[in-house]
């Protein structure tokens, strides 16, 4: 006889749709005098947290917006930023945080593509979304961030209506009781690629994976209770990488840093006792070519989190000098960010300094609430073998895997495939398990821990009226990991300078975009007349 354990059903008290939201209301009430936000003279304890995201919640929602409705960020990590992601899906609505560094006719698109109903802006970018608005079709309500540390202010619109930021929280309610969200599944954040293939994609988290996300942040990053936490991941960046629900989980206090500068950072490091922080390898790097005198040596471990582009293992290497421990991670836009770490192993500490950080450089393993991760021949759909040899492209499947492109199922299909994610990167497995990138099966140029498209750089080459034919391929570089160079045949008889040609994407594109290096000559190709990036990267490397 089979016993019926099917028959006891979900109900109200024994199944609660996981969200990240919860973390906030278990801190504020455990922890309601902890200090929980420093930027500048600004502090917040976890209390007045709630609160103020409580009264913006209300305040948006007083605004008619709920669930599924876009709220767009275009902010620094000041403490806005972080409140955003509580305060707007509290409101049941989709946060969408935009990267700082786009150009006007990408936010005008992100705009359009992701129905922005409201669109949260800092001051100092006025003048980006203004452009933007101009080509937009929507026309969202704009809140301006107007913070008295900004470097720069310029001039607020007087022909279209606005409001700030702090008039969210004085004339919210708070006693505004937050939505949870009726399905775990239900949409939580919009991020946007960097559009690799073109136009970005948008990006859609649901509240279950931000949730299990932060669980396997805490247990793969072996995080204590109460860390001191400095914000240096542009929280626009897969949301900071999940890491305001993971701090607000733990009651950290996290120190807000509106724009990096390694003085900066080391007196923030010093002055607050940091603990930990997170940042590409561009950020590990400009520590340590920083002028000796802003330097600091700090008593206490501080513990780093690093993602981009695989780090050359001199840079993990030079953060020793600074007692920082220094983990690598991997992951994707698509899968919340981390999904594998080089987790050390005991043996590994008893190598040298320098093999030490040629393991840690490694990519590794998967995060605990990673499910599982493979690099698959292509051709056959079976796993290489762990000879740090054979190729294949690296493939996950897990909750922290997107729900899929927003308005694109072409994408989203051609991204799943027989029950995996398929990451479109290149790699291979070590004989101890450990999974390493070397390519990046679509020409991905990762400069600073930003993805930039070597298609979307030709395309504004190739609107110069002097060039013929253009190729661009990644180019190491000692401060960003990788930046852009451009090959170019010019059409005959037409003539153009490599700063002249440099300027031209500058002004057409987001300037970190732009080529860093252009070279004059005729482009490799096969016999069908197809150019040969293979030749190119190749002859980058001679550069």
């Amino acid at each position: 006889m089979t016993i019926e354990y099917d028959q006891l059903d979900s109900n109200a008290a024994n199944f609660v749709p996981l969200t990240p939201l919860s973390f906030l209301h278990r801190t504020a009430d455990i922890y309601p005098q902890r200090e929980a936000l420093i930027y500048n003279q600004r502090r917040y304890t976890w209390a007045q947290t709630r609160n103020r995201c409580t009264r913006i919640a209300s305040s948006l929602a007083a605004r008619g917006i709920g669930k599924n409705d876009t709220v767009s960020v275009f902010a620094f990590n000041t403490p806005e930023m972080f409140e955003s992601h509580f305060s707007i899906p509290m409101a049941g609505a989709v946060l969408n945080t935009i990267n700082t560094r786009l150009d006007a006719a990408t936010v005008a698109y992100i705009i359009d593509h992701g129905e922005s109903r409201i669109f949260i802006c800092d001051r100092q970018l006025w003048p980006v979304l203004q452009e933007a608005l101009q080509s937009s079709e929507l026309q969202p309500e704009i809140i301006i961030i107007d913070d008295a540390d900004a470097t720069e202010k310029p001039e607020l619109p007087t022909d279209i209506a606005f409001s700030f930021y702090e008039d969210l929280v004085d004339r919210g309610d708070d006693t505004f009781a937050w939505r949870s969200p009726e399905d775990e599944w239900q949409a939580l954040t919009l991020n946007y690629t960097s559009g690799t293939t073109g136009l970005p994609k948008g990006v859609v988290y649901h509240h279950r994976g931000s949730y299990l996300m932060t669980m396997g942040t805490v247990i793969s990053w072996a995080l204590p209770p109460h860390p001191r936490y400095l914000y240096t991941v542009p929280m626009f960046h897969c949301n900071g990488w999940g890491h305001a629900w993971t701090m607000t989980a733990l009651a950290a206090t996290v120190v807000c840093i509106r724009a990096f500068a390694p003085k900066l950072f080391f007196d923030l490091v010093e002055q607050h006792g940091v603990t930990h922080f997170g940042g590409a390898p561009v950020i590990l790097n400009m520590l340590a070519n920083a002028p000796a005198e802003d330097q600091k040596v700090f008593k206490d471990t501080v513990f780093a989190m690093t993602a981009g582009a695989p780090p050359p293992a001199k840079v993990l290497e030079s953060m020793a000098q600074f007692n920082f421990e220094v983990m690598h991670v991997y992951g994707l836009t698509e899968t919340y960010g981390h999904i594998l770490h080089s987790a050390p192993q005991d043996d590994w500490y008893q190598q040298s300094i320098e093999r030490q950080a040629e393991l840690k450089a490694r990519q590794g393993v998967r995060f605990s609430m990673t499910e599982a991760v493979d690099v698959i021949d292509p051709e056959t759909g079976k796993s290489v073998p762990w000879d740090a040899e054979t190729m294949g492209e690296i493939v996950i499947r897990g909750n922290t895997v997107m729900k899929g492109y927003l308005k694109d199922p072409g994408a989203t299909a051609d991204a799943f495939k027989d029950g995996w994610f398929m990451s479109g990167d290149i790699a291979v497995i070590h004989p101890d398990g450990y999974i390493q990138v070397k390519d990046r099966a679509k020409d991905v140029i990762i400069s600073g821990g930003e993805n930039i498209s070597s298609v979307e750089v030709e395309g504004v080459l190739y609107k110069h009226a002097s060039v013929g034919e253009a190729a661009v391929v990644a180019l190491a570089d000692e401060k960003w990991g990788e930046v852009p160079c451009a090959f170019v045949e010019l059409k005959s008889g037409a003539a153009a300078s490599e700063q002249e040609l440099i300027e031209f994407c500058a002004d057409n594109m987001a300037r970190f975009k732009r080529p860093k290096k252009v070279v004059f000559g005729e482009l490799p190709k096969t016999a069908t007349g197809k150019i040969q990036k293979n030749v190119l990267r190749e002859r980058a490397k001679e550069l």
